[in-house]
């Protein structure tokens, strides 16, 4: 008995197709004041900071953690204000590594800011992996051409005899 061969859809975009659609759109008028949203991103990555174990750590945590990394004071009042929305001031770009780093690479921020950037980030490992998926889809596709091709040779050939 023969093995039926799963037919492969290519209608169904690809992550990489998905991701270029989201890039190309151009952003409407104020949709890119992201500050509540940062805010409460940051809000939440502190919500959800640990350790190397793997161990809640708190907000005076974080800004100790913060204040080693960058060698300058990062005091907790810094830290709520940079999460309060009725606060005026932001957390500094040029912090957001440290900020990571701190709260055991929690990246909603990150999301936040790369998101409304047209921007996707990855860690390493998953880059990577997004990689090889990428190569593993233009493979299937390059498969399937020759496929096709190996037909269409094949029906040219039987005619002409």
């Amino acid at each position: 008995m023969t093995k039926k061969h799963k037919k492969l859809s290519y209608d169904q975009p690809s992550l990489f197709d998905a991701i270029k659609e989201l890039t190309n759109t151009n952003p409407a008028n104020g949709s890119l004041s992201i500050e509540k949203e940062f805010k409460s991103a940051l809000s939440d990555d502190l919500s959800h900071a640990c350790d190397e174990l793997g161990r809640e750590i708190s907000r005076a945590q974080v800004a100790a953690r913060m204040t080693d990394y960058l060698g300058e004071e990062i005091s907790l009042s810094t830290i709520n204000n940079w999460t309060a929305l009725s606060h005026p001031h932001s957390m500094p770009a040029d912090h957001l590594p440290a900020f990571v780093r701190a709260t055991g690479g929690q990246r909603r921020a990150v999301e936040v800011l790369s998101k409304h950037s047209g921007l996707f980030m990855l860690p390493g490992p998953d880059a990577l992996r997004a990689e090889i998926q990428h190569f593993d889809e233009m493979m299937r596709e390059a498969k399937a051409e020759i496929q096709v091709r190996r037909f269409h040779l094949k029906e040219i050939e039987r005619r002409q005899k």
